[in-house]
């Protein structure tokens, strides 16, 4: 967490940093250009990215599949988007990686591969065999508890 808070308070000083070198190297109003060219593209990403994403998940649902690739191919892409929207260069920069299929490929795979891994901590926790057994040694029945009241018309 605190790694997060310090990279929160270090973003924007490293943003304006990478902007005032490029501003002097390029000039100031090029540079403005190019922010705000990146908002729009952002803007623009976001807008095309989604509709495709919706409908992609659309078809692989009238296929009966799972849209789970299809959603997170979006999410990379609302992501990307978003960071292309933020003024910087920095995280201009990051936002054309989420957008390259490469590196979303790249991502998708370390992302699976993670997320197989807690399953299969979470499934050998789950099924412990030193967990207390009901002492008639069957399986406790499921109990929902409530209350009613009768409505007679």
């Amino acid at each position: 967490m605190r790694a997060f808070l310090l990279l929160l308070l270090l973003f924007p000083v490293l943003e304006l940093f990478v902007f005032v070198k490029v501003s002097a190297a390029i000039g100031f109003f090029p540079a403005l250009l190019l922010i705000i060219a990146g908002s729009a593209l952002g803007v623009l990403v976001m807008r095309v990215a989604g509709l495709a994403t919706a409908l992609r998940a659309r078809e692989s649902l009238q296929r009966g599949e799972l849209p789970a690739e299809d959603m997170f191919q979006g999410l990379m892409l609302a992501v990307g988007g978003g960071l292309l929207l933020l003024p910087g260069f920095i995280s201009d920069v990051l936002g054309l990686l989420c957008l390259l299929p490469f590196t979303r490929r790249l991502v998708a795979g370390k992302l699976r591969r993670r997320a197989e891994e807690q399953a299969m901590r979470q499934r050998a926790f789950q099924d412990d065999p030193f967990q207390a057994q009901p002492r008639d040694g069957g399986q406790r029945p499921n109990v929902i508890e409530g209350e009613y009241e009768r409505r007679d018309k």
